[in-house]
């Protein structure tokens, strides 16, 4: 946090984005579009991947934020994809063909992008 004087005596205090606070805007953001992903909430409801299926919906949320976050190198929309496809395949037995998988993964790729171009800018004016 910083505080900058004005006029001598007035004090107004501005906040900078700690990195821990953007990191949980991710994991959220990724959360956030998982939950409004149909093909994968019905998989939930339904209990394709058994009685712990919330659980397993929520350790795609944290498998995917590993991926962003422990990648070296660059990332693709086709491994997210993959990614994507064999989570559903293995921990919820099930094939999603109509399309979304590649649309999820576009959008938490764009959201990611969106997150390293944020927290550059947080760190360059820091």
């Amino acid at each position: 946090m910083e505080s900058i004087v004005k006029n001598g005596h007035n004090k107004v205090s501005t906040t900078l984005k700690k990195p821990e606070v953007a990191v949980s805007h991710l994991r959220e953001g990724i959360a956030l579009l998982l939950s409004r992903w149909n093909g994968l909430q019905m998989a939930v409801q339904n209990e394709w991947g058994g009685h712990d299926s919330l659980q397993k919906s929520h350790q795609l949320v944290l498998d995917i934020f590993s991926w962003f976050s422990q990648s070296k190198g660059t990332l693709y929309a086709e491994d997210l994809e993959n990614l994507l496809h064999e989570s559903l395949l293995l921990s919820f037995n099930t094939e999603i063909e109509d399309g979304s998988i590649e649309e999820v993964a576009e959008q938490l790729m764009i959201m990611h992008e969106e997150y390293l171009n944020r927290n550059h800018y947080s760190k360059g004016s820091a």
